[in-house]
């Protein structure tokens, strides 16, 4: 079975505060894109394998994906032998949450492949063991985020977006970027209100946010750089997603995407993406 897996972007990310059990309650506006990993699952062999096509891509129980097959037999009372092959497209650790969805696409192919049944909020409930992103791709549609990520509310998004992603040589780990924000702002606070629905990208401007950002520019200049050339050569809004390094400008159209993509100066190692909300 031949299976797509998206990225995201976050085009709002506030940090509210540290829970007793170190995650952080957070509020988050995710969009799903086009820029997608490519998978095959097979029911083949023993043990669960992973092939993987690209670079630094975890493996074993490390693997999201890899864990993803495991909890689902685990629910199911079963053990399969299943081989996963994997074309790594989505940059690994980029704030683009790829290892999330192919966590998520795994668990919703093998739901189809053995003709499960389960109903979306069993898979996202699953997912949730997994990781905070997991149950926003078993959702597929653009969600206000809460709590630590798994909460989730449909939000209605104009169509298209464009996005041009800037990706940088690096990446950020997760566990990084939180760490340093709480040692640069750990102040508690309530969340910005946030809409069920915007009706244009002029409505979603002035909610661009990312908290993450402050230690991301701390740590790496270049990335709030990239952020203030974006705007300057035609992005109508900019942002860095999740917890970094990549970084969006939001066009109305995919002309106008590439014409920045053109003229934008970027450092050496950098490469751009032009993709599409879905």
């Amino acid at each position: 079975m031949e299976l797509l897996a998206p990225a995201k972007v976050n085009l709002h990310l506030e940090v509210l505060g540290k829970r007793p059990d170190g995650y952080h309650e957070i509020q988050t506006l995710m969009h799903r894109v086009d820029l997608c990993d490519e998978m095959a699952i097979s029911l083949e062999g023993e043990g669960i394998k992973l092939v993987a096509d690209g670079e630094g891509i975890p493996e074993g129980r490390e693997n999201l994906a890899c864990r993803a097959a495991q909890v689902f037999f685990e629910e199911l009372g079963i053990q399969k032998g299943l081989k996963i092959r994997l074309k790594k497209r989505i940059p690994i650790a980029a704030g683009l949450g790829g290892g999330s969805s192919d966590a998520a696409t795994v668990m919703m192919g093998l739901n189809d492949l053995l003709e499960t049944g389960w109903a979306q909020d069993r898979l996202m409930a699953l997912g949730a063991k997994i990781g905070a992103d997991v149950p926003f791709f078993i959702f597929q549609k653009p969600a206000l985020a809460g709590g630590i990520g798994a909460k989730l509310a449909p939000v209605g998004l104009p169509e298209p977006i464009w996005f041009l992603m800037l990706i940088p040589p690096f990446p950020i780990s997760t566990a990084w970027a939180y760490g340093t924000y709480d040692r640069l702002s750990n102040q508690g606070k309530e969340p910005v209100p946030l809409k069920d629905s915007y009706a244009d990208i002029a409505e979603i401007l002035p909610i661009l946010r990312n908290d993450l950002e402050a230690a991301a520019f701390w740590m790496f200049p270049q990335i709030k750089r990239m952020k203030e050339e974006l705007l300057a050569k035609g992005a109508q809004g900019a942002l860095m997603t999740g917890s970094g390094p990549v970084t969006y400008g939001i066009f109305p159209s995919p002309k106008e995407a590439e014409q920045t993509a053109k003229v934008i100066t970027l450092p050496t190692g950098w490469k751009t993406i032009i993709c599409r909300g879905i």
